[in-house]
């Protein structure tokens, strides 16, 4: 698959959508708009791709509805050389708007085939990551914390504390929380103990998965 001039025609119409949904920062706009979300699908998907829907990937997993991605995106409120950590590499399309807004970003995946395949997928695509881990989401990465901020793609039917424990304070946590639907939250770090909490309507995730590899 290319990356073709209708493929950009089709970016365009879906920043369009997303700006009528409400998503206001220029910066992921402009991710979005230049991200190929095709080549991050199977091919049968191609002309969907840049419906605002989410779509099945390997492992039984999902690439997130593009309007999400830009949510939780936006959320975050990066700054350029911000330290961030994804749970959930997924497809990697998430990854690649995290790139794209000058974050350093550290991810963790816990399905291998997608662990093995986005890995060389990101590479490819000029994606560069600082490091790619296969591991359980639940526990973070101590070794690499603490983050300025921390993003969590997949349904958690609660807050893991280590995530918490692993924010800056000022930081900021976008973690869907819940069981079949999700309540999109955001924690910000006040000091060692405290945190501010915000919630921001009801999303749908698959489920965060501890490692059971």
């Amino acid at each position: 698959m290319k990356d073709t001039l209708r493929h950009a025609g089709m970016r365009k119409q879906l920043v369009e959508v997303l700006i009528r949904k409400g998503i206001k920062n220029k910066s992921v706009l402009s991710a979005i708009n230049k991200i190929p979300r095709h080549l991050f699908m199977d091919s049968s998907f191609e002309d969907h791709a840049y419906q605002d829907k989410a779509f099945p990937i390997a492992a039984d997993q999902t690439i997130s509805q593009p309007y999400t991605v830009a949510f939780q995106s936006e959320l975050l409120q990066l700054k350029k050389d911000d330290k961030v950590l994804e749970i959930g590499t997924g497809s990697g399309y998430q990854t690649a708007v995290l790139c794209e807004l000058g974050a350093k970003v550290y991810s963790i995946e816990r399905q291998k085939e997608l662990f093995k395949k986005t890995k060389l997928f990101l590479s490819k695509l000029g994606y560069r990551p600082k490091y790619l881990s296969f591991g359980d989401g639940y526990k973070g990465l101590v070794e690499h914390a603490p983050f300025d901020s921390i993003i969590v793609t997949a349904g958690a039917p609660f807050v893991p504390k280590p995530l918490l424990g692993q924010l800056k304070v000022e930081g900021r946590l976008v973690i869907p929380v819940g069981d079949d639907t999700q309540i999109m939250t955001l924690f910000i770090r006040k000091s060692k103990t405290e945190f501010e909490k915000h919630e921001f309507g009801e999303f749908r995730f698959v489920p965060l998965l501890e490692d059971k590899n």
